[in-house]
């Protein structure tokens, strides 16, 4: 170990020490059940084990590329998930930039306490929320609808409508904590630029388009990029606390469909070889993320 690395170990142990539960729940449930991945080459049978389980091959992948109903959940997780983080990208970075333009620090601290309360609610605690106000019957949503003659609306029991709902509310439950990110790139905006474009006659939104959003842009592609490994991950809190047998052709993503057919339909194997595909093709994209985030915004992680 060479005396550098030595020195900062001596000098920072107390923040390896911060890490060491994260650190630690990381490598029990995200690499201790990793050897289980075997399952996808086998037809498991818990009364055998892993080791006396006959070996099959590439025989679960065959099924999952054959099988329409993967097929359909594949297409739904990867459209629920491109839309979310379309939107979950827009959405921040308009409210910080309008947030940026409030003088008010006490209004503006109000705000932002507000929009970041949601994201440290669970789905469950959402899920009913929701429930309760989308419902047909006396839900304050289709009251308000009903107030413009717009007749009831099955927010939770339409396929179309149930992906616009699982991306609005995804949306606004995280956009208030996404724009974190691009508040700080903000705050980090030299002033003299605004001064000089003021004395050249420039007003705020001119200042906001060529000054504010062009300082933004290299965070942004930092995020966009990283946010490609992601888009296979649909979100399986909210969409197992939302969804319905009414709505799994659209609704059904690939985390929901292996905890039915894993759990729930005893197909262990099976479920293993579409969790491992959805791994892997996360894992290449991720590869590139951050290839893309190093060569357009020389973003590196170490």
């Amino acid at each position: 170990m060479q005396p550098k690395i030595k020195w900062n170990l001596k000098r920072n142990w107390l923040l390896h020490v911060f890490l060491l539960p994260a650190v630690t729940i990381a490598l029990i449930f995200n690499y201790g059940p990793m050897p289980g991945i075997i399952l996808a080459f086998q037809d498991y049978k818990p009364w055998l084990g892993i080791s006396g389980s006959p070996w099959v091959g590439w025989e679960n992948f065959r099924m999952l590329v054959e099988f329409p109903d993967v097929r359909q959940v594949i297409y739904n997780t990867f459209v629920i998930a491109s839309l979310k983080i379309i939107f979950q990208l827009i959405v921040p970075i308009i409210f910080a930039l309008l947030l940026n333009e409030v003088k008010h620090m006490l209004l503006k601290r109000t705000v932002q306490t507000m929009v970041y309360l949601p994201h440290f609610l669970s789905w469950v605690i959402l899920g009913g929320i929701l429930l309760d106000f989308l419902s047909v019957e006396g839900g304050l949503v289709n009251r308000v609808l009903g107030v413009f003659g717009i007749g009831p609306i099955f927010f939770m029991g339409d396929n179309d409508w149930f992906r616009f709902t699982v991306i609005v509310s995804d949306v606004w439950k995280d956009f208030g904590f996404s724009a974190i990110i691009f508040l700080a790139a903000l705050s980090g905006v030299n002033m003299d630029l605004y001064e000089a474009a003021l004395m050249d006659g420039a007003n705020r939104f001119q200042q906001t388009l060529y000054i504010t959003i062009p300082s933004i842009i290299p965070i942004t592609i930092v995020v966009a990029t990283l946010s490609l490994g992601n888009i296979l991950n649909a979100g399986f809190d909210q969409i197992f606390n939302l969804y319905n047998p009414l709505v799994y052709e659209k609704g059904d993503i690939i985390d929901t469909y292996v905890y039915r057919a894993g759990l729930l339909g005893g197909q262990f194997s099976f479920a293993t070889a579409v969790g491992l595909f959805k791994s892997v093709v996360g894992l290449v994209l991720i590869l590139i993320g951050y290839r893309l985030a190093y060569k357009y915004a020389n973003y590196r992680i170490f």
